[in-house]
């Protein structure tokens, strides 16, 4: 329960907090929780790679870099393939397999960051000495997890949500078949007999297809835990799980008490509505 302290106000003297972003438009919303974390006293360190995509930093925290073995048009062709294969016109289930084929190569392109990092001496001596509290990372490419795990530090997930409902799979949620439609179903949570097969059908398929999009960074994880680590090894132990989206938009479903629904945040400063 203490970790909820460094997110509310008034509450501590400030804790020392170490943010493992993903790059792109996912860190535009978390700068802004950085930033409000730092105006009410806490000390954080951003780490980032010293190619970054579409990620800007200001100086109101700390960056700590670290060098990486990829360039940035490495980047931007993993992530114009994404975009291309989401636009050709196949027919079902070529389209499917098009798509998981692209999301598994941007995935390796950009986890090789976290790669970098880990093999950066001078980055983890600095961050091992430096003697953190938490950790707040946005999780889809795993490297803050695993961060986490390897200094064995309490880690707060910022997210707008997984795959293969892992967002709920993790924390244990209760998620019956019969009503809470699984990612892809289009079904509602009122199915039909036929659908309800759909649902269970497509949930046994998730798992199966979620190991092998992370299966580069199940594989990383083992080497640097030394151990055999799992999808959900890397995910189930969150302290608290900042979910960014309204639960409104969302069918009625189980969730545990440590997932906190904070809403969508606007990525753009805009000026505020005349009276």
């Amino acid at each position: 329960a203490w970790i909820f302290i460094l997110l509310l106000p008034g509450l501590s003297d400030g804790g020392k907090l170490l943010v493992v972003p993903m790059l792109g438009s996912h860190w535009l919303s978390m700068q802004q929780v950085v930033e409000k974390l730092v105006e009410r006293g806490h000390e954080v360190v951003v780490v980032v790679p010293e190619v970054t995509w579409q990620m800007k930093t200001t100086q109101a925290y700390t960056v700590k870099t670290y060098p990486v073995s990829y360039t940035l048009e490495d980047l931007n062709n993993a992530f114009h393939e994404y975009v291309a294969t989401h636009l050709k016109d196949l027919p079902f289930p070529l389209n499917t397999l098009a798509i998981y084929n692209s999301s598994v190569h941007v995935f390796r392109t950009f986890f090789v960051q976290c790669k970098d990092l880990f093999n950066s001496k001078e980055t983890l001596q600095y961050l091992n000495q430096s003697s953190f509290d938490a950790i707040l990372t946005d999780p889809v490419f795993m490297c803050g997890a695993t961060l986490a795990k390897y200094f064995s530090l309490p880690f707060v997930f910022f997210m707008r949500g997984f795959p293969c409902n892992l967002h709920y799979k993790a924390p244990q949620c209760p998620s019956p078949l019969s009503y809470i439609p699984r990612l892809f179903t289009f079904n509602s949570d009122h199915m039909t007999f036929f659908q309800r097969v759909e649902n269970a059908l497509v949930s046994l398929l998730e798992l199966g297809y979620c190991n092998g999009f992370y299966d580069e960074a199940i594989k990383f994880s083992s080497e640097v835990l030394q151990r055999d680590v799992s999808l959900l090894d890397l995910l189930n132990s969150a302290s608290v799980w900042l979910l960014r989206f309204d639960f409104v938009f969302e069918y009625v479903r189980p969730v545990m008490p440590n997932m906190v629904f904070i809403g969508g945040i606007n990525c753009a400063q805009r000026k505020p509505l005349s009276k």
